[in-house]
């Protein structure tokens, strides 16, 4: 069933703080990240991740990316891994992880996609982690559950499910993309629609042009990821998450860039608790 994205559909399920609550019971999320040369795309969803509430960030990078990681984080923490078995043992204690962003185009990044659905975390999986799988889809959505998240804009979204935008529409597209892959999908886009496997459907046209910028999917997803970390339902935590991103893009307007948003995502959370 499709509806409009609206606050009133979710808000009262956003996943709040009460007195007693530690860090840890808020939730702990991992972003895996690329090489040393690729690493704002996870330091960007780190961010969102904090900013969007999650107790704990940890970002998860190959030995060569720790040396620049570590001088520029400083809530988010930081561990290196040399393969997917060590990237599993690592992620273990996580509830939900972020793979993909500047990942690269890899049997690695295959591999370890592989290791974090053996973890038991929830998955919010995008860019290269789509990619790779293009001409073997079924592989990719063998490793979901219905707690993952896949997170395409309409090219990624062609790759994996060829022709079914042109013959469907982006909303019934999606919904049958939800239905495979046994999973929620997010098609990014001006009206980004968002779909779960169980029929469920919205469309969030509360957007901004000036998110076609380098990295504002990277900050979604992020954000995608610290909600379903603090165990928000996967589905209302994509329309969550895009809303606000959409919300935090209007209010800085012109000139917007992509390390803007996540310190945009507090006022847009205080404007939700006021409503």
């Amino acid at each position: 069933m499709k509806s409009h994205n609206d606050p009133g559909e979710w808000r009262d399920r956003l996943p709040w703080p009460a007195t007693e609550t530690h860090k840890h019971m808020r939730g702990r999320l991992g972003v895996v990240s690329g090489g040393a040369l690729s690493t704002g795309a996870a330091r960007l969803a780190a961010r969102a991740g904090l900013r969007g509430g999650a107790g704990l960030v940890k970002v998860f990078c190959p030995p060569d990316a720790a040396v620049v990681l570590a001088p520029s984080l400083e809530a988010v923490m930081l561990a290196a891994f040399t393969g997917a078995e060590q990237l599993q043992a690592l992620a273990e204690p996580m509830d939900a992880v972020v793979i993909g962003p500047a990942a690269g185009l890899t049997d690695a990044t295959a591999h370890n996609l592989m290791a974090l659905a053996r973890t038991g975390a929830a998955l919010i999986v995008d860019a290269d982690a789509l990619t790779l799988f293009q001409d073997r889809p079924q592989e990719l959505f063998a490793l979901l559950d219905r707690d993952d998240v896949l997170t395409p804009h309409e090219g990624e979204f062609e790759r994996l499910f060829p022709g079914l935008l042109a013959a469907a529409g982006r909303e019934a597209a999606a919904m049958e993309a939800a239905r495979r892959a046994g999973a929620v999908v997010v098609l990014k886009g001006a009206a980004t629609v968002i779909a779960a496997h169980d029929g469920r459907c919205t469309v969030s046209t509360h957007g901004s042009p000036w998110l076609a910028t380098a990295g504002s999917g990277d900050v979604l997803a992020g954000l995608i990821g610290a909600l379903v970390a603090q165990h928000m339902d996967s589905f209302d935590a994509a329309c969550a998450a895009a809303w606000m991103h959409g919300d935090a893009a209007r209010r800085f307007g012109p000139g917007l860039i992509s390390e803007d948003l996540p310190d945009l995502i507090p006022v847009v959370l205080r404007g939700l608790a006021e409503i």
